[in-house]
């Protein structure tokens, strides 16, 4: 008899049900460990676990997962879970260690979590530069850094570090972003001095103006870091999300605060090299253009006449002398793929320079 059937179960019977469900789960998760073992031992004996990570693969796998479901768990629920059954086969051979914008508990973070899995080692940096720097030392495995958020626009001194590191962009995170407000005491009248990053206080600006009128405001290096110094005072409280309360013994005073109900920020993934495509990609780019008329009319005309959707230009200075300027390019699609090869080659005959800073896997959503 199904789930599905009218008869009614009695309780009994529908747990001795779930327990059989539970075993055969089990088995079959510990089956797949051992798959997981022999596909890393076919690979040959390889330098780490860095080596056995393939981002276009697990992303392959998940999109499957979102394609089958018919309910009742929710496309999130069930990513989540494969997520970590993926993460703990992997970290059999060894855990990726996963370099991020710490202290503990940090958006940063949490992203690496939603990416990876739990059975990583995290490695909190103490800053953007550091993680690139980590990450091209090989150090860190992989480094997750955000880039932009959807009310506040892009952080720029990610971008920056892109003009001169060698490091890849090999996959991205989209993190829905929950502001709190947090303290020690847990009494907002208790509250006249406020830290957080910046990017936070933007976030939640309307809303501090309406509840928080004559608090200081005390912009810090990152939200954790504002935790930790909200925990020494009862009249000092911090913005950060609800995990920071727990690693840093603070209680929630209000939230979420931020302003925007679809606050999220995206995060990229850095590696070392390029991966082959998953089938869904998005290729970033670094033009270099030569000072002249018509200049990004050239730079964007390639892809239009291949058919490729641009998801985002971003102009930066390139500091390779006044008034020269490099463009960050998001384009949909793969750099094996035969349509941005041919845009590619177009784009080199009048281009300064063009870096290739990754083709990856779009976010599962």
């Amino acid at each position: 008899m199904s789930a599905n059937d009218t008869e009614p179960l009695d309780l009994a019977t529908l747990r001795a049900r779930i327990d059989e469900i539970d075993l055969r789960i089990q088995e079959l998760i510990s089956e797949r460990a051992r798959y997981a073992g022999q596909v890393g031992r076919a690979k040959g004996k390889l330098a780490a676990a860095v080596d056995y990570y393939r981002p276009e693969r697990e992303a392959q796998v998940l999109r499957r997962v979102v394609d089958r479901n018919q309910g009742p768990l929710s496309d999130e629920v069930l990513v989540r879970l494969y997520r970590e059954i993926m993460s703990a086969c992997l970290a059999q051979q060894e855990p990726l260690k996963i370099g991020y914008l710490g202290p503990e508990g940090t958006h940063s973070q949490q992203a690496v979590y939603k990416h990876f899995g739990h059975s990583v080692h995290g490695l909190p940096l103490s800053s953007i530069e550091e993680v690139f720097q980590e990450v091209e030392a090989g150090n860190a495995d992989f480094g997750v850094v955000p880039v932009e958020n959807s009310s506040q626009g892009t952080i720029q001194s990610t971008l920056d570090m892109f003009l001169t590191s060698q490091v890849k962009i090999c996959g991205e995170v989209e993190l829905r972003v929950h502001q709190h407000l947090l303290s020690r005491s847990g009494r907002m009248e208790d509250i006249e001095r406020v830290y957080s990053h910046p990017q936070s206080f933007a976030q939640c600006r309307a809303w501090l103006r309406q509840h928080l009128p004559k608090a200081e405001t005390i912009p810090v290096a990152s939200n954790a870091e504002a935790a930790r110094r909200a925990r020494n005072a009862d009249d000092a409280a911090a913005i950060a999300g609800a995990s920071a309360a727990t690693v840093y013994g603070l209680r929630i005073v209000a939230g979420p605060i931020e302003d925007r109900p679809d606050n999220t920020t995206r995060f990229l993934v850095l590696g070392r090299e390029l991966f082959t495509p998953s089938g869904h990609d998005r290729t970033s780019l670094l033009v270099f253009i030569r000072d002249q008329p018509g200049a990004l009319y050239d730079v964007l005309a390639p892809f239009a006449r291949h058919g490729l959707s641009m998801n985002r230009i971003e102009s930066r200075p390139s500091y390779t002398g006044r008034w020269q300027y490099a463009f960050f390019i998001d384009v949909e699609g793969h750099a094996q793929d035969a349509a941005m090869q041919k845009a590619l080659a177009e784009l080199a005959g009048f281009a300064q320079d063009v870096k290739l800073l990754g083709s990856y896997p779009v976010a599962i959503p």
